[in-house]
């Protein structure tokens, strides 16, 4: 008995370490990687209309960009051919065809 209570601490330590480190990698894997070339892609065409994007990830399906313009933070939606979705600047999105929609990032829009 003495033996498994001097080791019960250890496998308690290593058991909530292993926790740990799974809810890390969960929080990790928020955003899923873009494409290489995809992400390439789109970076020059939104490079060529001005933008310095930031970051890129995918999120529920949609590429979100995050990118500057003339000192703007836009968010920015585009489906997987590369159309542009959703934009959204100071808590006011803008659909492709200039509609005022929902900042809702679930929403498709």
């Amino acid at each position: 008995m003495y033996v498994f209570t001097r080791f019960a601490p250890k496998a308690a330590q290593i058991t909530a370490l292993g926790f740990a480190l799974m809810s890390a990698g969960a929080a990790f894997a928020e955003g899923e990687a873009v494409d290489p070339a995809v992400q390439e892609t789109l970076t020059v065409q939104m490079t060529s209309q001005g933008y310095e994007v930031r970051k890129m990830q995918m999120e529920e399906g949609k590429i979100e960009v995050y990118a500057v313009k003339d000192g703007a933070t836009y968010e920015m939606y585009f489906g997987a051919d590369l159309a542009l979705i959703k934009s959204c600047t100071d808590g006011i999105c803008i659909d492709a065809s200039g509609a005022e929609v929902s900042g809702d990032e679930g929403e498709s829009n």
